[in-house]
């Protein structure tokens, strides 16, 4: 079966994602100083951005209650899940899950480990670890 190639103007690339959060100076400090993001501005009354690999990050308490709920999981891509891992558990992150194989695919192997952040939005590492070559 083929797909139809779509018609006219599509989407290719994320310029922000929203995450919701409760308290925006506790999910500040724990994007910034736990996490590691690089903390770009904040907008009042109750907004601020962050840039992650050029994917500009937005935590925001919603304006209307039916925008008010969990984000959608953001998978963060690193290069070394362990040490990331064992990082960001000894700063207090509350990890769900610690790393684990999800799919050896020909090139690589891809791993996950699930944690929350200071909202209670579930977030995770995700890393495409090289396969050797035999």
């Amino acid at each position: 079966m083929t797909v139809p190639i779509p018609i006219g103007p599509t989407l290719n690339q994320i310029g922000q994602i929203f995450v919701n959060v409760k308290d925006l100076d506790r999910a500040i400090a724990f994007y910034r100083d736990i996490l590691g993001m690089t903390f770009l501005f904040q907008a009042p009354p109750n907004m601020a951005f962050f840039d992650c690999g050029g994917i500009r990050l937005m935590l925001g308490i919603p304006d209307r209650p039916d925008l008010d709920h969990p984000a959608s999981i953001i998978y963060y891509k690193v290069e070394d899940i362990e040490r990331i891992y064992e990082t960001f558990k000894a700063r207090g992150v509350e990890f769900i899950v610690k790393p684990h194989l999800v799919a050896p695919m020909p090139d690589y192997d891809l791993w996950l480990a699930d944690f929350k952040d200071s909202e209670g939005n579930f977030l995770a590492l995700m890393s495409e670890v090289p396969r050797e070559v035999a």
